[in-house]
């Protein structure tokens, strides 16, 4: 069993922090002092950092946790492949998700002992959303997010960054009448009226309502004039939208 800490870093990024047994991992520290923090309060020792993709919002913090814990920092590379990644009690599945960058990466932890699984997914794929395709490539995109939404429903999703607000008022600009899209903007509403983070959502969550893993409805294909594309053109059609957002 573990812990997971969610830490708003930077401007609107999500850090998290792992915690089992007084052991912990850091996964994508945008900066380092509230990590540091965090640890001091929990008394737990930082083994290691896990990158989802090396951009420095990502990574700025790795430096300073390195000299302040003498923990690893452990980076991604583009090979694209899955791995295993054992840190101390922690036991990950390395998926390989292309496409927001060449070296992107997610951590999965599998459901164990009635606790669900946790993905983290760095900007590969947001509440509601995805990354922006700085490999130009949606295929490579599309195929990490059709990996992601593979995974058991009730896997729990941790994001990089809470985008989540503007993620689902661009969904209803494409499907007003959609009432599930509607309901998760009522609520990422209320959220950030709150100043509370939006994640975790799910795997099942995310497959109902996020617009970029629904390429094959036939009521988005139908709004988009797009009926007989590929998921993958669709899927780009959709990306382009929001980038003009």
């Amino acid at each position: 069993m573990h812990t997971v800490i969610t830490l708003g870093t930077l401007a609107d990024n999500y850090t998290f922090v792992l915690e089992s047994q007084g052991e912990a991992v850091v996964i994508d520290p945008g900066e380092a002092s509230p990590v540091l923090r965090t640890l001091e309060r929990l008394g737990s020792r930082l083994l290691a950092v896990l990158c989802t993709h090396a951009h420095f919002d990502h990574t700025g913090g790795n430096q300073e946790l390195v000299r302040r814990t003498d923990c690893e920092v452990l980076l991604p590379d583009d090979s694209g492949a899955d791995r295993m990644l054992g840190v101390g009690p922690f036991e990950f599945t390395v998926l390989g998700t292309p496409g927001h960058s060449a070296d992107s990466v997610c951590f999965y932890l599998p459901e164990v002992d009635g606790q669900p699984g946790d993905v983290f997914t760095g900007d590969t794929m947001f509440c509601g959303g995805c990354g922006r395709l700085f490999t130009r490539s949606p295929e490579a995109m599309w195929a990490s997010l059709c990996k992601l939404a593979a995974l058991p429903p009730e896997t729990r999703v941790f994001c990089g960054h809470d985008y989540t607000l503007e993620n689902y008022e661009f969904a209803v600009t494409l499907e007003p009448e959609n009432s599930a899209l509607r309901a998760r903007l009522a609520e990422a509403r209320r959220l950030a009226s709150d100043g509370s983070v939006t994640v975790p959502s799910t795997i099942a969550a995310e497959c109902a309502t996020n617009v970029f893993l629904r390429a094959a409805d036939p009521n988005l294909r139908r709004v988009l004039g797009m009926e007989s594309a590929t998921d993958v053109e669709v899927f780009a059609e959709v990306r382009r939208r929001k980038d003009r957002f």
